[in-house]
């Protein structure tokens, strides 16, 4: 790899995990040796927490609940405008309620051998452990999991398991888990232990020797640049899906707080591991501005299939059996439709490139339910998926009970993000980052229906219980806009806020957004190689070089201004793309979401190379015009052996 595009630098470890106990063991004996604060210190402490997901939300809740002072912070009017209320199918819990199987170990396995072999074992472990908690929670704040006739909790299946331990609320779980959240989080702002700042988004980290003191914020409505300070900052603000521009994420979705943060410090891991679900309603159009997910749980009693031969576009009802390819069925008979997502998608964009795909542009599969309603009924279905079943009619006009849903893969969640240690820590003491905004669960691909679990856990369960090692040492010396480090920070936001204003080009933010998008998906999508990721790097700081020079927003920063909120996180997502295509061209291997054309099996699957990349690749910012510089952490397996991941 050529040395100008990243250097190589010093490894990097996680040592806060307590390696002399079993796995099994490892997280309780971190809870038990870790330092802790008394009641009466805590009223004495700040946290700041960025984001009200399931991970933001449930942190600050229970922070507040603690007894610590929080200051929460979102751009949304409400914390029930986080994006983790559009999640829908499910999230894992190793109950075994079903007596089939499932265990702590069973999830903790699926998920290391789901993630391909690219994640941590011992945050796998602890995960997978934590998860039996959440359910149990969420039942006590009332959320509406689905339940049997006889009142018991119902699960059902997702990829990459052959258990069914998918706790769920019909296609809405995410909304529930995340209304469960807001009311304990509500509560605590009401009890005046969470001061809220609705409408702002931080644009900046302040680091006062070396440790997280606060964040630099601007006001959406008024459009006010601030400061505000705490002894610690928890940053949980989501995935950037959004580099993409067309994904299943909400419009406002960005990565601004976790890059400025980067930008400060923070190492940024596996940017290149992306997630393309393949279960969503395909692109209409060049106007659309964003896709629309149809839930993997659908994959439970939906079959997807092509026609057998090229080009036929007969109705799909009038397609016979004996013409039909059920080609997950037949290439992966063990787990038939419900392989994990990053395989499902690329064998649905494998038979659209045989010509076999179907819909506007043959970029569609068919997702078929008509088996289901004649083995279950139709008002199984409609119980089971109703409201998804609504979505899709109004928006595409086709009623999915007489005829076969049209899907195709598309971005949905970021596996990628800030490097964190077994507390929740990054590499700036002082700021935790959870949920999808961290590294640390996942791997190279994330299973189904657990995103939902990555971000309760660390919110409820494990970030309350590590922050107390390094509150311990607080309250720190008291910091305000006097201090050189926060007047740095303030006047730098301020001069990136007047130098977007000021280029007074031709082109718009969304402009440069859609067209570093489209350059994504193509050159650093489902399918990578090494002459397109260089082809994609080079166009990339063009994109950044036209940015800066021909950029028009309108307006001024002193009011609700969206096209400069929307340039400042393009300008993010420029930088961050590059990143991505260096780690994605430097990482010479195929594993989950990641996949080198140049490294797969006969078969056409991804082909790892353990020897030379079974690392977590840890980037350090540099100042512009150097490249960055790669940490590696290597990831070593004990309980789960590497092998190839078959599901056949």
């Amino acid at each position: 790899m050529p040395l100008e595009l990243f250097n190589v630098g010093e490894p990097i470890a996680d040592t806060k995990a307590p390696m002399d106990v079993p796995i099994g063991e490892r997280w309780s004996e971190r809870r038990f040796r870790g330092r802790l604060v008394n009641p009466a210190n805590r009223r004495k402490l700040t946290v700041i927490v960025v984001g009200t997901g399931l991970a933001g939300g449930s942190a600050a809740a229970t922070l507040g609940e603690a007894g610590y002072k929080v200051k929460s912070f979102w751009y949304q009017d409400s914390p029930r405008r986080a994006h983790s209320v559009a999640a829908q199918g499910g999230i894992n819990a190793a109950k075994n309620y079903r007596n089939d199987g499932d265990s702590v170990h069973r999830l903790f396995y699926d998920t290391v051998k789901g993630g391909d072999f690219r994640s941590r074992e011992n945050n796998v472990h602890r995960l997978a452990e934590v998860s039996v908690n959440i359910i149990d929670q969420a039942v006590a704040q009332g959320v509406p999991f689905a339940r049997e006739y006889g009142g018991l909790l119902d699960n059902r299946s997702f990829g990459g398991a052959q258990v069914s331990r998918t706790f769920y609320a019909r296609g809405q779980t995410g909304q529930q888990l995340l209304y469960g959240a807001y009311q304990a989080l509500e509560r605590q702002i009401a009890a005046g232990n969470v001061e809220e700042n609705s409408r702002t988004e931080m644009l900046d980290l302040i680091v006062v020797d070396g440790r997280a003191r606060g964040i630099v914020a601007r006001d959406l409505v008024t459009g006010e640049i601030s400061t505000h300070y705490a002894d610690a900052v928890v940053v949980a603000s989501g995935g950037y899906g959004n580099v993409f521009y067309l994904s299943t994420n909400a419009k406002g979705s960005n990565t601004t707080a976790i890059w400025r943060a980067h930008k400060r410090g923070a190492y940024f891991a596996n940017p290149c591991y992306t997630q393309i679900h393949p279960t969503c309603i395909p692109v209409k159009g060049d106007y659309q501005s964003k896709l629309t997910l149809m839930s993997e749980s659908l994959r439970n009693d939906g079959r997807v299939w092509v026609p057998k031969e090229r080009g036929d576009d007969r109705d799909p009802r009038q397609i016979p059996e004996d013409e039909r390819d059920y080609y997950l069925e037949r290439i992966y008979p063990a787990f038939g439709n419900l392989v994990p997502r990053d395989i499902a998608s690329r064998q649905a964009k494998n038979v659209c490139d045989e010509g076999r795909g179907v819909g506007p542009g043959g970029l569609g599969v068919y997702l078929d339910f008509s088996d289901a309603m004649e083995r279950l009924g139709r008002p199984a279905i409609e119980a089971k998926y109703g409201n998804l079943f609504d979505m899709y009619a109004q928006i595409t006009g086709e009623d999915p009970y007489e005829t076969p849903m049209r899907i195709y893969p598309a971005v949905h969640y970021t596996m990628g993000g800030l490097w964190v240690d077994y507390d929740l820590q990054s590499t700036i003491p002082g700021m935790f980052v959870i949920g999808e905004a961290n590294f640390s669960d996942h791997g190279a691909n994330r299973l189904g229906a657990s995103a939902l679990m990555q971000g309760l856990a660390d919110g409820y369960f494990v970030l309350p219980a590590t922050i107390s090692e390094y509150l311990a040492d607080g309250p720190f010396d008291k910091v305000d806009d006097s201090h050189p480090a926060a007047r740095e920070a303030l006047e730098g936001v301020q001069q990136q806020t007047q130098r977007l204003l000021s280029i007074n080009g031709n082109r718009t933010p969304a402009s440069f957004h859609r067209e570093l998008g489209q350059l994504m998906w193509d050159l650093c999508g489902m399918e990578r190689t090494d002459e397109g990721l260089r082809k994609a790097i080079d166009r990339i700081r063009e994109i950044r070089q036209e940015f800066w020079t021909d950029l028009k927003v309108g307006g001024d920063w002193h009011s609700f201004n969206q096209t400069l909120e929307h340039a400042g996180r393009v300008a993010d997502f420029i930088e961050l793309g590059e990143l991505m295509c260096i780690d994605a061209l430097h990482r010479r291997e195929s594993c989950g979401g990641h996949f080198r054309a140049e490294s797969q099996t006969p078969e056409g699957e991804a082909l790892r190379d353990d020897e030379n990349f079974a690392y977590v690749a840890a980037w350090e910012w540099t100042p512009e015009g150097q490249p960055p510089v790669l940490h590696r952490e290597n990831l070593e397996y004990e309980y789960v052996h590497l092998a190839q991941r078959s599901y056949k």
